[in-house]
Parts: structure tokens; sequence; C-alpha cells
């Protein structure tokens, strides 16, 4: 549930309903407005709990939060998070271009790609150290190796890096070189990552899973947020269905759902949904069109040579085109487009 504190409630009234709140049980979240202070209560509510906190001094009302993921839901708090990585905000005013490689291969690999995106517009870098592969034959991932090679190209070209963590176990190693931790479609419901990604000082990139709902995927969400870290970003990458053409089916509606039942941000990876390289700038701008905060695509020097994820990664002058597409079409939807370093 959410208190809301009358205006001008004084600081030792607001200490006293968070105290008798934690006294009771509940975990606090507390928001503190130019006009009204916010507190967000998690826990079991009793009716003799809610009757003796409204009762409290400077108390305007009590708001059930009806949805399952509380913390997330668009009741608890109604401005949408923006989400801090490194220099680079997500869920402003500005759209977010997250691109690189889908795993790192080699340095001059990544320089070559880091540099293709810094050059067109880019604001995040990606790549992947270790990598969950659907056969235990294919390329898992320089793992170590392949994170001290993107800490480099971050120091070289001035970009975030924003990279998945598989293990648990791997939360704090990876912590050390990345600036985003991101959780893949195959571990959206590994809850023990989820609580360790939720206890770290790093924002997340939430994936959606392979064929999770919504709500699924909002109280994935939840998990992170009940640890602690609010600062989430959740990104689209569409979902398994009978269409055998793309790799997986985006689903865009679910861009301006998220918005109107949680108040995080969201960003697409047209990549993952198509498969197919030729595909991705329509979706990107179907997903800008619809709302997202950002995209995320792949991107490669030689994507026929690629040892992952060739077939759905643009080249560096096909990324340059479709970064060129979508300033003109942020203005169209109100929004901006802020290549990095202008």
């Amino acid at each position: 549930m959410i208190v809301v504190m009358r205006e001008g409630a004084g600081r030792q009234e607001i200490e006293n309903v968070v105290a008798r709140l934690r006294e009771y049980g509940f975990s606090i979240h507390l928001s503190e407005g130019v006009e009204r202070t916010i507190i967000g209560a998690i826990g079991e509510k009793k009716p003799i709990y809610l009757q003796s906190i409204e009762a409290m001094d400077g108390v305007e009302k009590l708001v059930p939060i009806l949805e399952p993921y509380k913390l997330v839901s668009r009741s608890f708090q109604n401005d949408t998070t923006v989400v801090n990585v490194g220099s680079v905000t997500i869920g402003g005013p500005e759209l977010v271009v997250m691109a690189g490689p889908c795993a790192v291969e080699n340095e001059e690999q990544l320089f070559a790609a880091a540099k293709a995106v810094k050059e067109a517009g880019g604001h995040i870098l990606r790549g992947g150290a270790f990598k969950p592969r659907t056969s235990p034959y294919s390329f898992q991932g320089l793992e170590e190796e392949g994170l001290k090679i993107l800490a480099a190209a971050r120091d070289e070209f001035g970009l975030p890096v924003v990279t998945e963590v598989v293990n648990p176990r791997d939360v704090e190693l990876v912590e050390q070189y990345a600036d985003m931790l991101q959780v893949g479609a195959r571990n959206m419901q590994n809850f023990t990552l989820l609580r360790e990604v939720g206890r770290s000082r790093l924002p997340v990139l939430l994936k959606r899973g392979l064929a999770a709902t919504v709500e699924e995927w909002l109280m994935a969400a939840e998990y992170i947020l009940s640890e602690g870290n609010m600062q989430v970003v959740l990104c689209e990458r569409g979902i398994r269905t009978y269409e055998t053409k793309t790799r997986n089916t985006l689903d865009i509606s679910a861009v301006p759902l998220v918005k109107e039942l949680g108040h995080l941000p969201i960003i697409v990876d047209p990549s993952h949904a198509a498969g197919r390289w030729r595909l991705v700038p329509s979706l990107a701008k179907a997903a800008v069109a619809a709302g997202a905060d950002g995209i995320m695509v792949e991107v490669h020097p030689d994507p026929q040579h690629a040892l992952s994820d060739g077939p759905q990664s643009l080249r560096p002058d096909h990324f340059k085109d479709l970064v060129d597409e979508l300033k003109a079409l942020a203005q169209v939807v109100g929004r901006k487009l802020v290549a990095s370093g202008e």
C-alpha cells in the first residue's frame, strides 16, 4: 500500500509513520516530493494495522496497490523512473541507443564495433562476455578476458558498458568492469540471480523471457526492486510464437502496456526479435513510435564471420543510417536523440 502524507507534514510525523510501519513488519520505500511525502509499504495488511496508521498525525490517506507487482506498479510511483548508466540517462526525454556485438570475440573486433557505435551516435556499448547458448558446443564467450576488453573499450571511446551476467556468483566480478548488468531472456525467472542483482549498486537491464507474459516479466522486475535496486530498465526482445520466418515475434504492444502498468523505462531489442538484419531498422522505428525509451541493436564490423548472431547484426554503415533515421523520427514523437559526445 501507499501512505500519502498531508501537505506540510513534519519530519517527525513522517519518521513516526515509518517507525510504526516497520514495527508491523512492512518494508519501506520513501519518496519525498516537493509538496507531499509518499511512503510505499510492502507487507501483510491487517485491518488493525491500517486503522492504526490511518489515525496517525500527518497521514492524509492510505492507497492500496492492487497489482501483484507492488514496487513496479504505476500506482506506487506515477512518474517514470529515470535510470542512470554512467553519464547516460534512460527514461527521460532523450532516446538511448545501445549497440555492439552479440559477443566479445577479441580486442580488435570490439574496438572496431565500439568505434562504429561512437561515430554513429550510439550511447551505450553492449557486448557479451558470458554467453548462454542453446548448444553447449557453441561459443560461450571470453568471460573475464571479455570483461577486460569491454572496460578497455569504454576507456578508449567513452561509452558506458552493458553486459550480461549469467551466474549469481559472477555478479561481483561483472560489477568490476561494467556500468550496467544485463539479465538475459533465459534468466528472467532465475530468482536467485534476480535477488543478487537487486543487491547490486549498478543499474539492471531485464530482458523479457522467451515465453513470459507481461505480468511475469514485471514480477521478475519486482524481485530486483524488492532487494533495494530501483534502477531497472525493461527490454522487450520478442517472444516465441508459431511464426518461423523470424527468430521471435516482437510484441510491440508490450511497450505502451508496460508504460501504463508500471513506472520503469523500457527499450526494445529488434535484433533478437527479428533474427534478420534487414528487418531491424523497421522494427527499431516501430519501437520508437510506440513509445520505447531506446533501442538495443547488434552491430558487428564483419557480420559474416561473427562467432554468434551474425545474421541479425548490422554493419557499421547500416547502423549509422538507422541512427540518422531515428533522429528524425524522435522529433515526430516528441523525443530527441542526441548523439554521444554532442
